[in-house]
């Protein structure tokens, strides 16, 4: 047997494994978050769900930078995204606002979280597909993401800390607000996407010191800053609709010109 060449079984690398541990510790948080809202500690259940969305960032961009992306982890990551952003903000919703309306504020719930898995799942199904679109569409989601979802819901709670559950803790705001957000995720609603946002070089400096700024504002005053943050987002999405709809006007008009400049 000694002359006999063993196989050797391929292995991974720690890096290969960073962005799926990533996804965990997301997961983590978002579990974590529900055990903090059970508690009635809604600052800190806030806090987690921040960390599993900064996990949620992270995780994918890292694995894209190391080489490392896989089907394993695209899964992983929408699974874990079910979790922190369908299940946690809902429930997390109705221990705040919705525990007295019975099974209505419940129902609202469960659609929310189903709204939320069913666009995870319709991402997951567009993977691999690659259908002809103008290089414009990449600025663009097709409905509020998962964890903007899970932000917007949130957005009284948040609020509330700065001014108050008289209001904000209404029922039917928070009603509302889970309908309209489980709407919006499953629409066709073209939201802006940062992934593709492109700067020129002399503003490198200037957004730099724009992202010092926001932490500093996050760290002194974080619920007024996630506040404004949550309407800048909110409020962006007319902006997002009319932007892609003058973009989609304009396309036959430059592909004609480009097809006569190659013609010529």
């Amino acid at each position: 047997m000694s002359g006999v060449k063993q196989r050797r079984l391929p292995g991974l690398t720690v890096n290969r494994l960073i962005p799926n541990a990533l996804t965990l510790l997301g997961l983590c948080a978002g579990m974590t978050a529900i055990r903090l809202a059970l508690m009635e500690r809604w600052d800190l259940a806030i806090a987690a769900v921040l960390v599993a969305m900064v996990a949620d960032v992270l995780d994918g961009r890292i694995a894209r930078l190391m080489g490392a992306t896989s089907e394993f982890g695209a899964q992983l990551d929408s699974l874990a995204d079910v979790i922190n952003f369908g299940v946690t903000p809902a429930l997390m919703v109705y221990l705040w606002a919705l525990s007295g309306t019975g099974g209505l504020g419940w129902a609202l719930i469960l659609v929310f979280a189903m709204c939320c898995a069913m666009r995870l799942a319709r991402f997951n199904a567009a993977l691999g597909i690659d259908e002809p679109a103008p290089p414009w569409a990449s600025r663009f989601f097709t409905g509020v993401p998962a964890p903007c979802g899970a932000g917007l819901v949130l957005l009284p709670m948040v609020l509330s800390f700065e001014l108050g559950e008289d209001i904000l803790a209404s029922p039917v705001l928070n009603g509302v607000m889970l309908v309209a957000v489980s709407a919006l995720m499953v629409s066709k609603v073209p939201t802006f996407s940062a992934k593709r946002i492109r700067m020129r070089q002399s503003y490198v400096g200037l957004v730099l010191v724009g992202v010092g700024a926001f932490a500093a504002f996050l760290v002194s005053t974080p619920w007024v800053t996630l506040g404004l943050v949550g309407i800048a987002y909110m409020a962006s999405i007319p902006v997002s609709v009319s932007v892609h709809r003058r973009l989609q006007a304009g396309r036959p008009g430059k592909e004609r010109a480009r097809d006569e400049d190659s013609a010529a």
